[in-house]
């Protein structure tokens, strides 16, 4: 719009003499011309300048101090881009040239007729045609065809179809319109959304905070429940030794083993109604010899076992007791009896579950009732050993290694009065599997030898150990305790087992530590103030258990057998004997 002020009649300026170029006066409607146009009308001044310059020549005067002539266009050409004026310029310096150097054309050339203004686009233009040069076959223009209204899509429209433009604008702002709604639908369906997701987060919020409400009940309670667990299982602890007291730190089972042929002698005698008494009957010549009488020796115990009780009856009743060396006592069990009356088979049992005998079931039960309390807080660790006493020498029935690289043993004394023995195999166990398995390996390396009364005779006192530790870091407590459980060796009477050499001298050790144990139990029950527990190497690895801070129980096992009469009798008196010990009120090894 910069040149809408020029006159609409071409103005005759005066060329320059040394111009070497002719101006072209393109019309106004010449502007619009499109690229393919002007490409070639290049190609055409390309060719025009390779030959002689064009013999036409401007009749308009030039100045003499003008290089160029200038190009009057009309004030319609303002709308053309600045790319197109100047290769329009080029191609009229090329066509209106009209000196070469300073030399004018010659005037062959005619006048180039001047164009009437074209006013059919309804606008005034004027145009100058450069006349043909010579030698070269003058080229007319190429017309640039007006687009018309309805141009489609990436047509460029001229400047002056301004409906055009504005119809096109209108299109483009329609279509972002439709934009602009389609953007708000979808904001407003998001909106919707989150607005919902809104409504669900508050109620999961809700419900989030109603959850840990709850669950901050439910903690409270199980804390609760958890204090009440532990008063609970305090006083059941406290409860359970009491009853233990009432029933004596030293108890005394009898139990009665069965004919091979089944039953049981007829000198043996147990009331229905009463299973705490035995009675041992015998018929005796009188003085005279005329008449027989019957003695009748009655004995009381804790509980008396007829030869029908199974393994499981006997277990029930030393459970109990068992169960203190997990409350932190110590537990001490051992069978006592002639030889061939059943003591291994009431310790130990046979292979077969229903066959286990107190040992494995009660390790099996240690390792249950220590998983019950692990849920309370409780933690134990367990160590086993297992020991034989031959001839008056500790010996490790755990010991793998070679016979002559076996070490020697003795048995050290604690501060708190129990024993340890040196050089011993302490084995960890965490379950009853681990424990059936060492008393198998101890089996095959415990003295054992075939004799006129038994085929398989326990030629040792053998002393199973099971160390308890037991922590509770949450309540701070503590609790070390020891489960010991010994099978005796029988007693024997050398008239009837008939032994000779080896045999002779391990019948001679049983028979004499079993005496010295004795000695004991009485010194016990006659409340003396010296105990010769240093007597045998049996009665000091006990001291500990029998000394007092100990709940004992005592197997008497008995043969039925007529003629085994007299090791009965003495058997009975003696576990009579230690039933009547009162070693004092046993205390629990807690911290």
């Amino acid at each position: 719009m910069e040149n809408a002020d020029l006159p609409k009649a071409v103005s005759r300026l005066p060329l320059p003499m040394n111009s070497t170029k002719r101006p072209i006066l393109a019309n106004a409607s010449d502007n619009h011309e499109s690229q393919p146009a002007q490409e070639e009308h290049q190609e055409q001044t390309n060719t025009m300048e390779n030959a002689d310059l064009p013999n036409a020549v401007s009749r308009l005067p030039l100045p003499m101090n003008s290089t160029k002539r200038p190009i009057l266009a009309n004030a319609s050409d303002n709308h053309e881009s600045q790319p197109a004026q100047k290769r329009q310029r080029k191609e009229s310096e090329v066509v209106a040239a009209t000196t070469i150097g300073t030399k004018r054309l010659p005037a062959a050339s005619a006048r180039p007729p001047v164009s009437k203004p074209d006013r059919s686009m309804g606008h005034p233009a004027a145009t100058v045609a450069a006349g043909p040069s010579r030698g070269v076959a003058a080229k007319r223009p190429v017309s640039a065809t007006v687009p018309k209204a309805g141009v489609s899509a990436g047509t460029k429209r001229p400047s002056w179809d301004l409906k055009g433009k504005v119809a096109d604008m209108q299109g483009k702002l329609t279509a972002y319109q439709n934009k602009v709604k389609s953007s708000d639908q979808s904001n407003e369906s998001l909106k919707a959304a989150v607005t919902e997701k809104d409504v669900i987060i508050r109620e999961q919020q809700s419900r989030l905070r109603e959850t840990e409400e709850k669950l901050t009940s439910c903690q409270e309670t199980v804390a609760r429940q958890r204090d009440e667990i532990h008063f609970g299982e305090m006083e059941r602890r406290c409860l359970h030794n009491v009853i233990q007291e009432l029933k004596g730190n030293i108890r005394v089972f009898c139990r009665v083993r069965p004919l091979l042929a089944g039953g049981m002698g007829g000198h043996i005698q147990l009331p229905a109604h009463d299973d705490k008494t035995l009675i041992l009957a015998k018929s005796e010549e009188s003085h005279t010899g005329r008449t027989d009488t019957q003695k009748n020796y009655s004995f009381s115990f804790d509980k008396v076992f007829g030869p029908h009780s199974s393994q499981q009856e006997v277990f029930e009743e030393l459970s109990l007791l068992i169960q203190s060396a997990l409350d932190g006592y110590n537990v001490c069990c051992f069978a006592y009896g002639q030889t061939g009356s059943g003591k291994t088979h009431t310790m130990e049992g046979e292979d077969s579950e229903d066959g286990w005998g107190v040992i494995p079931r009660a390790v099996q039960q240690v390792f249950k009732a220590a998983r019950k309390l692990e849920e309370q807080g409780w933690q134990f660790s367990f160590t086993a050993s297992f020991v034989e006493i031959y001839n008056e020498t500790l010996r490790d029935l755990l010991y793998t290694g070679k016979a002559s690289n076996r070490p020697e043993h003795e048995i050290r004394k604690s501060a708190d009065n129990t024993g340890t023995v040196t050089n011993l195999t302490y084995k960890k166990v965490t379950s009853e599997d681990q424990v059936i398995d060492l008393m198998a390996l101890a089996n095959q390396n415990r003295a054992t030898a075939q004799t006129p009364v038994n085929d398989r005779s326990s030629r040792s006192h053998s002393v199973f150990q099971l160390g308890i530790r037991g922590e509770n870091t949450g309540r701070d407590l503590k609790c070390n305790s020891t489960l010991c459980l010994v099978d005796l060796a029988g007693s024997e009477r050398v008239q009837k087992s008939q032994a000779q050499g080896d045999r002779f001298k391990e019948m001679t050790a049983i028979n004499c530590s079993l005496t010295k144990l004795g000695i004991v139990i009485t010194a016990l029950a006659n409340k003396e103030n010296f105990i010769p527990y240093r007597n045998s190497k049996l009665t000091y690895l006990l001291q500990g258990f029998l000394g007092g801070n100990s709940k004992t129980l005592m197997f008497a096992n008995i043969s039925p057998e007529t003629d085994n009469f007299g090791e009965t009798l003495n058997s009975l008196r003696f576990a009579s004997k230690v039933n009547c010990c009162v070693i004092g009120t046993a205390s629990a090894n807690r911290k």
